[in-house]
């Protein structure tokens, strides 16, 4: 039978494997223009299970042929997940929000790992009031991030029904494949 381990360890671990630096590999090089075009990807396993789980989805990003830094991939290049929606109210970044917003809640990894966060106060999370630009079969909107979601992936986002609602109808619950990134 396998340990059990304290949910304090467990998200400690989690959110240590989330901003450790990613492996890398090079996928094409432009001697010309001196730039590299590089991929990161990020797997991981249950800690309890040994199944793999997902925490990461895959980036591309352009850089110059320097050394990658330690910048988590949920900070660069445009992310994919899924999407979905639910209810707004008071959110962990302190704001009481309404359905008809175009607000945001970001899976709770991305939310505890973002930079500068120090775990306390949710409200002074920096990532709370970023934008993030959404996109999904050729539609997209800009929402303000306001919450964290529990039950999402590492790249999902959860929607306000107004921010949803322009991507897809309310009545398909969840979109796969969604495209986002940040504005800032």
């Amino acid at each position: 039978m396998p340990s059990i381990r304290p949910l304090a360890d467990i998200t400690h671990r989690a959110v240590e494997a989330l901003t450790s630096p990613l492996p890398t590999t090079a996928t094409e090089v432009s001697t010309a223009s001196n730039i590299e075009h590089i991929t990161t990807e990020s797997k991981a396993f249950d800690s309890l299970t040994s199944f793999p789980i997902k925490v990461g989805a895959t980036t591309t990003k352009t850089a110059t042929t320097q050394a990658p830094t330690n910048t988590p991939s949920f900070l660069v290049g445009t992310q994919t997940g899924q999407g979905t929606f639910d209810s707004t109210g008071l959110g962990a970044c302190g704001i009481v929000n309404h359905d008809s917003d175009h607000v945001v809640a970001v899976s709770r990894f991305l939310f505890d790992a973002f930079p500068g966060y120090n775990g306390i106060n949710p409200s002074t999370n920096p990532v709370c009031g970023k934008q993030i630009s959404v996109s999904y079969q050729g539609k997209s909107v800009i929402v303000t991030v306001a919450d964290y979601c529990e039950g999402c992936a590492l790249t999902d986002l959860d929607l306000s029904p107004a921010a949803f609602e322009i991507l897809a109808d309310l009545s398909v619950g969840h979109i796969d494949g969604i495209t986002w990134h940040w504005m800032d």
